[in-house]
Protein backbone atom coordinates (compact mmCIF):
# COMPACT_ATOMS: atom_id res chain seq x y z
CA UNK A 1 0.00 0.00 0.00
CA UNK A 2 1.29 3.14 -0.92
CA UNK A 3 0.50 5.91 2.02
CA UNK A 4 1.27 8.96 -0.01
CA UNK A 5 -2.07 7.98 -2.13
CA UNK A 6 -4.17 7.72 1.22
CA UNK A 7 -6.12 9.81 3.67
CA UNK A 8 -4.94 8.94 7.09
CA UNK A 9 -6.20 9.49 10.17
CA UNK A 10 -4.53 8.73 14.03
CA UNK A 11 -6.28 8.81 17.02
CA UNK A 12 -4.68 10.08 20.01
CA UNK A 13 -2.46 12.23 18.27
CA UNK A 14 -1.81 14.47 21.15
CA UNK A 15 -0.21 11.00 22.97
CA UNK A 16 3.50 10.10 22.80
CA UNK A 17 4.00 7.57 20.29
CA UNK A 18 1.00 9.35 18.22
CA UNK A 19 2.75 13.10 18.29
CA UNK A 20 5.74 11.38 16.76
CA UNK A 21 4.05 9.01 14.56
CA UNK A 22 1.90 12.23 13.19
CA UNK A 23 5.66 13.41 12.26
CA UNK A 24 6.54 10.51 10.67
CA UNK A 25 3.67 10.51 8.51
CA UNK A 26 3.45 14.30 7.76
CA UNK A 27 4.41 14.59 4.16
CA UNK A 28 4.01 10.79 3.52
CA UNK A 29 0.36 10.69 2.63
CA UNK A 30 -2.11 12.66 1.06
CA UNK A 31 -3.74 13.93 4.35
CA UNK A 32 -3.26 13.47 7.75
CA UNK A 33 -5.94 13.85 10.45
CA UNK A 34 -4.99 13.61 13.94
CA UNK A 35 -7.63 13.38 17.08
CA UNK A 36 -6.43 15.09 20.67
CA UNK A 37 -8.74 14.91 23.38
CA UNK A 38 -11.10 17.82 23.73
CA UNK A 39 -10.61 20.47 26.49
CA UNK A 40 -11.51 24.30 27.10
CA UNK A 41 -7.82 25.56 26.95
CA UNK A 42 -7.83 24.43 23.07
CA UNK A 43 -4.90 22.24 24.16
CA UNK A 44 -3.50 19.69 21.32
CA UNK A 45 -0.83 17.63 23.97
CA UNK A 46 2.08 16.48 22.52
CA UNK A 47 1.18 18.18 18.96
CA UNK A 48 1.91 21.41 20.50
CA UNK A 49 5.54 20.52 19.94
CA UNK A 50 5.56 19.31 16.82
CA UNK A 51 6.84 21.64 13.75
CA UNK A 52 4.85 20.15 11.07
CA UNK A 53 1.62 20.83 13.70
CA UNK A 54 -0.11 23.30 10.89
CA UNK A 55 0.16 20.45 8.11
CA UNK A 56 -2.36 18.17 9.46
CA UNK A 57 -6.18 18.67 10.51
CA UNK A 58 -6.89 18.56 14.19
CA UNK A 59 -10.15 17.14 15.60
CA UNK A 60 -10.92 17.49 18.96
CA UNK A 61 -13.35 15.20 20.48
CA UNK A 62 -13.81 11.79 22.37
CA UNK A 63 -14.01 8.22 21.12
CA UNK A 64 -16.18 7.42 23.92
CA UNK A 65 -19.22 9.16 21.44
CA UNK A 66 -19.99 7.31 18.50
CA UNK A 67 -20.65 10.51 16.72
CA UNK A 68 -17.81 11.96 17.08
CA UNK A 69 -16.07 8.83 15.53
CA UNK A 70 -18.00 8.67 12.78
CA UNK A 71 -17.64 12.11 12.01
CA UNK A 72 -13.72 11.82 12.08
CA UNK A 73 -13.52 8.38 9.76
CA UNK A 74 -15.37 10.51 6.74
CA UNK A 75 -13.13 10.01 3.77
CA UNK A 76 -10.86 8.16 5.75
CA UNK A 77 -8.53 5.47 3.92
CA UNK A 78 -5.87 4.31 6.79
CA UNK A 79 -6.71 4.46 10.45
CA UNK A 80 -3.55 4.42 12.83
CA UNK A 81 -5.88 3.81 16.55
CA UNK A 82 -3.80 4.92 19.38
CA UNK A 83 -6.06 7.00 21.49
CA UNK A 84 -6.06 4.81 24.83
CA UNK A 85 -5.98 4.76 28.48
CA UNK A 86 -2.31 3.62 29.14
CA UNK A 87 -1.30 4.13 32.78
CA UNK A 88 -1.58 0.84 34.12
CA UNK A 89 -1.46 2.33 38.20
CA UNK A 90 -4.42 4.61 37.02
CA UNK A 91 -5.91 1.27 36.18
CA UNK A 92 -5.97 -0.26 39.60
CA UNK A 93 -7.94 3.29 40.50
CA UNK A 94 -10.44 3.75 37.51
CA UNK A 95 -10.56 0.50 35.83
CA UNK A 96 -14.40 1.82 34.51
CA UNK A 97 -12.65 4.64 32.50
CA UNK A 98 -10.15 2.04 30.83
CA UNK A 99 -13.42 -0.29 29.25
CA UNK A 100 -14.80 2.74 28.32
CA UNK A 101 -11.83 4.30 26.53
CA UNK A 102 -9.93 1.46 25.37
CA UNK A 103 -12.96 -0.99 24.93
CA UNK A 104 -16.13 1.44 23.90
CA UNK A 105 -13.60 3.89 22.59
CA UNK A 106 -12.27 1.21 19.82
CA UNK A 107 -15.84 -0.44 19.40
CA UNK A 108 -16.99 3.07 18.05
CA UNK A 109 -13.92 3.35 15.84
CA UNK A 110 -14.49 -0.02 14.88
CA UNK A 111 -18.04 0.47 13.54
CA UNK A 112 -17.37 3.89 12.11
CA UNK A 113 -14.45 2.40 9.86
CA UNK A 114 -16.88 -0.88 9.04
CA UNK A 115 -19.77 2.15 8.14
CA UNK A 116 -16.87 4.17 6.50
CA UNK A 117 -15.38 1.49 4.12
CA UNK A 118 -11.55 2.01 5.25
CA UNK A 119 -9.02 0.20 3.31
CA UNK A 120 -6.65 -0.39 6.82
CA UNK A 121 -7.29 -0.22 10.35
CA UNK A 122 -4.42 -0.74 12.40
CA UNK A 123 -5.52 -1.57 16.30
CA UNK A 124 -2.86 -0.89 18.92
CA UNK A 125 -2.23 -2.94 21.27
CA UNK A 126 0.37 -3.73 24.01
CA UNK A 127 3.21 -6.17 25.25
CA UNK A 128 1.30 -5.97 28.35
CA UNK A 129 -1.37 -8.23 27.43
CA UNK A 130 1.28 -11.04 27.41
CA UNK A 131 1.53 -10.55 31.26
CA UNK A 132 5.08 -12.16 32.57
CA UNK A 133 6.43 -14.23 30.20
CA UNK A 134 6.03 -17.91 29.99
CA UNK A 135 8.27 -18.58 27.00
CA UNK A 136 10.86 -16.18 26.06
CA UNK A 137 10.86 -14.73 23.24
CA UNK A 138 7.10 -13.93 23.00
CA UNK A 139 6.09 -15.08 20.13
CA UNK A 140 2.13 -13.60 18.86
CA UNK A 141 0.56 -16.71 19.63
CA UNK A 142 1.57 -16.30 23.70
CA UNK A 143 -1.33 -16.82 26.15
CA UNK A 144 -2.83 -13.52 27.23
CA UNK A 145 -2.82 -12.61 30.90
CA UNK A 146 -4.57 -10.12 32.51
CA UNK A 147 -2.50 -9.02 34.91
CA UNK A 148 -4.00 -5.38 35.76
CA UNK A 149 -7.33 -4.08 34.36
CA UNK A 150 -5.25 -2.03 31.64
CA UNK A 151 -4.14 -5.00 30.03
CA UNK A 152 -7.96 -6.47 30.38
CA UNK A 153 -8.79 -3.75 28.59
CA UNK A 154 -6.72 -4.05 26.03
CA UNK A 155 -7.00 -7.90 25.89
CA UNK A 156 -10.50 -6.65 24.65
CA UNK A 157 -10.33 -3.96 22.82
CA UNK A 158 -7.96 -6.51 20.40
CA UNK A 159 -10.43 -9.03 20.53
CA UNK A 160 -13.16 -6.56 19.58
CA UNK A 161 -11.00 -5.70 16.62
CA UNK A 162 -9.86 -8.93 15.65
CA UNK A 163 -13.64 -10.12 15.74
CA UNK A 164 -14.29 -7.32 13.15
CA UNK A 165 -11.90 -8.63 10.72
CA UNK A 166 -13.08 -11.96 10.97
CA UNK A 167 -17.31 -10.99 10.99
CA UNK A 168 -17.43 -7.98 8.63
CA UNK A 169 -13.73 -8.56 6.60
CA UNK A 170 -12.79 -4.93 8.31
CA UNK A 171 -8.83 -4.89 6.73
CA UNK A 172 -7.69 -5.06 10.55
CA UNK A 173 -4.47 -5.70 11.63
CA UNK A 174 -3.40 -5.56 15.20
CA UNK A 175 0.09 -3.79 15.98
CA UNK A 176 1.57 -5.01 19.53
CA UNK A 177 4.70 -2.73 20.46
CA UNK A 178 7.24 -3.78 23.12
CA UNK A 179 8.55 -0.81 25.71
CA UNK A 180 8.35 2.54 23.48
CA UNK A 181 11.30 5.06 24.99
CA UNK A 182 12.23 8.73 23.98
CA UNK A 183 11.48 12.52 24.24
CA UNK A 184 7.80 13.38 25.07
CA UNK A 185 6.96 10.37 27.09
CA UNK A 186 4.68 10.49 29.84
CA UNK A 187 6.55 11.02 33.48
CA UNK A 188 4.79 7.38 34.48
CA UNK A 189 7.11 5.73 33.06
CA UNK A 190 10.80 4.29 34.23
CA UNK A 191 13.04 6.23 31.98
CA UNK A 192 11.64 9.72 31.53
CA UNK A 193 11.38 9.33 35.60
CA UNK A 194 14.46 8.48 36.27
CA UNK A 195 16.37 10.98 33.83
CA UNK A 196 13.83 13.83 35.01
CA UNK A 197 14.93 13.51 38.27
CA UNK A 198 18.88 13.30 37.99
CA UNK A 199 18.43 16.52 35.14
CA UNK A 200 16.47 18.94 38.53
CA UNK A 201 20.05 17.40 40.42
CA UNK A 202 17.92 15.05 42.86
CA UNK A 203 20.84 13.26 44.58
CA UNK A 204 18.51 10.25 45.32
CA UNK A 205 16.54 9.09 43.03
CA UNK A 206 12.87 6.93 43.89
CA UNK A 207 12.40 4.20 41.59
CA UNK A 208 9.94 1.32 41.83
CA UNK A 209 10.97 -2.41 41.74
CA UNK A 210 14.01 -2.82 39.60
CA UNK A 211 14.24 -6.73 38.70
CA UNK A 212 11.47 -6.86 35.95
CA UNK A 213 13.43 -7.28 32.53
CA UNK A 214 11.78 -5.10 29.41
CA UNK A 215 12.27 -5.03 25.89
CA UNK A 216 12.60 -1.34 25.07
CA UNK A 217 12.25 0.19 21.61
CA UNK A 218 13.09 3.87 20.99
CA UNK A 219 9.83 5.49 19.67
CA UNK A 220 11.18 6.48 16.12
CA UNK A 221 11.31 2.95 15.25
CA UNK A 222 8.35 1.94 16.60
CA UNK A 223 6.73 4.38 14.21
CA UNK A 224 9.09 2.78 11.53
CA UNK A 225 7.11 -1.00 12.67
CA UNK A 226 3.67 1.30 12.23
CA UNK A 227 4.51 2.61 9.14
CA UNK A 228 6.16 -0.56 7.17
CA UNK A 229 2.91 -2.48 8.79
CA UNK A 230 0.55 -0.18 7.33
CA UNK A 231 2.08 -0.44 3.82
CA UNK A 232 2.47 -4.31 3.78
CA UNK A 233 -0.11 -6.24 1.93
CA UNK A 234 0.66 -8.91 3.62
CA UNK A 235 -0.72 -8.49 7.42
CA UNK A 236 -4.35 -8.54 7.63
CA UNK A 237 -5.97 -10.33 9.94
CA UNK A 238 -2.60 -10.77 11.59
CA UNK A 239 -1.20 -9.83 15.25
CA UNK A 240 2.43 -7.76 15.24
CA UNK A 241 5.01 -7.46 17.45
CA UNK A 242 7.48 -4.65 17.27
CA UNK A 243 10.48 -5.26 19.68
CA UNK A 244 13.88 -5.29 19.85
CA UNK A 245 14.70 -9.19 21.20
CA UNK A 246 16.83 -7.99 23.66
CA UNK A 247 15.76 -7.73 27.24
CA UNK A 248 17.29 -5.70 30.05
CA UNK A 249 16.28 -5.45 33.99
CA UNK A 250 15.25 -2.15 34.99
CA UNK A 251 18.41 -1.86 37.24
CA UNK A 252 21.15 -1.86 34.61
CA UNK A 253 18.50 -0.11 32.76
CA UNK A 254 19.23 2.66 35.57
CA UNK A 255 22.62 2.49 35.84
CA UNK A 256 23.35 2.72 32.13
CA UNK A 257 21.08 5.90 32.48
CA UNK A 258 23.27 7.59 35.35
CA UNK A 259 26.31 6.13 33.40
CA UNK A 260 24.94 8.23 30.56
CA UNK A 261 24.67 10.75 32.21
CA UNK A 262 27.45 11.14 34.51
CA UNK A 263 25.70 10.83 37.40
CA UNK A 264 27.72 7.52 38.99
CA UNK A 265 27.31 9.77 42.42
CA UNK A 266 23.37 9.61 42.57
CA UNK A 267 21.90 6.90 45.29
CA UNK A 268 18.54 5.44 44.16
CA UNK A 269 15.00 4.65 46.81
CA UNK A 270 12.64 2.38 46.83
CA UNK A 271 9.02 4.27 46.63
CA UNK A 272 6.64 2.15 47.87
CA UNK A 273 3.79 3.55 45.89
CA UNK A 274 5.87 3.15 42.89
CA UNK A 275 5.89 -0.47 43.05
CA UNK A 276 2.67 -2.58 41.53
CA UNK A 277 0.90 -5.42 42.99
CA UNK A 278 2.97 -8.87 43.63
CA UNK A 279 0.52 -10.57 40.88
CA UNK A 280 0.26 -7.13 38.88
CA UNK A 281 3.58 -7.28 37.94
CA UNK A 282 5.23 -8.24 34.72
CA UNK A 283 8.13 -9.58 35.54
CA UNK A 284 10.02 -10.54 31.88
CA UNK A 285 9.01 -9.43 28.48
CA UNK A 286 11.00 -9.79 25.36
CA UNK A 287 9.87 -10.14 21.48
CA UNK A 288 10.11 -12.13 18.78
CA UNK A 289 9.41 -9.99 16.19
CA UNK A 290 10.16 -12.80 13.35
CA UNK A 291 6.98 -12.17 12.13
CA UNK A 292 7.74 -8.56 11.42
CA UNK A 293 10.67 -9.04 9.65
CA UNK A 294 8.88 -11.41 7.54
CA UNK A 295 5.72 -9.22 6.60
CA UNK A 296 7.90 -6.17 6.26
CA UNK A 297 11.48 -6.61 6.10
CA UNK A 298 11.68 -4.18 8.70
CA UNK A 299 14.94 -3.30 10.86
CA UNK A 300 15.43 -0.80 13.67
CA UNK A 301 17.66 2.15 12.93
CA UNK A 302 18.17 2.58 16.47
CA UNK A 303 20.28 0.94 19.67
CA UNK A 304 18.85 1.03 23.30
CA UNK A 305 22.21 3.71 24.13
CA UNK A 306 21.64 5.96 20.95
CA UNK A 307 17.89 6.10 21.46
CA UNK A 308 18.66 6.94 25.17
CA UNK A 309 21.18 9.23 24.29
CA UNK A 310 18.29 11.44 22.16
CA UNK A 311 16.15 10.93 24.81
CA UNK A 312 18.59 12.19 27.78
CA UNK A 313 19.40 15.28 25.62
CA UNK A 314 15.88 16.11 24.84
CA UNK A 315 15.02 16.53 28.39
CA UNK A 316 18.16 18.33 29.20
CA UNK A 317 16.58 21.36 27.26
CA UNK A 318 14.83 23.30 29.54
CA UNK A 319 11.99 24.52 27.92
CA UNK A 320 11.25 19.98 27.76
CA UNK A 321 11.92 19.89 31.20
CA UNK A 322 10.31 22.22 32.64
CA UNK A 323 7.07 20.31 31.74
CA UNK A 324 7.82 17.44 34.42
CA UNK A 325 7.34 17.49 38.00
CA UNK A 326 10.53 15.67 38.49
CA UNK A 327 10.76 13.58 41.76
CA UNK A 328 6.79 13.85 42.06
CA UNK A 329 5.05 10.35 41.84
CA UNK A 330 2.90 10.82 38.43
CA UNK A 331 0.19 7.82 38.38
Amino acid sequence: MNLKDKRVLVTGGDGFIGSHLCETLVGNCAHLKATVLYNSFNHHGWLENVSSKQEMEICAGDIRDSDFCNQIMKDVDVVFHLAALIAIPYSYNAPSSYVQTNVQGTLNLLQAARTQGVDRFLQTSTSEVYGTARTVPIHESHPLQAQSPYSASKIASDALAFSFYSSFELPVVIVRPFNTFGPRQSARAFIPTVISQVAVGIKEIKTGNLSPTRDFNYVKDTCKGFVEIARSEKVLGETINIGSGKEISMEDLLHLILDLMNADDVKTSLDPQRVRPQKSEVERLLADSSRLVELTGFSPDYGLKDGLSETIEWFLNEENLKQYKAGQYNV
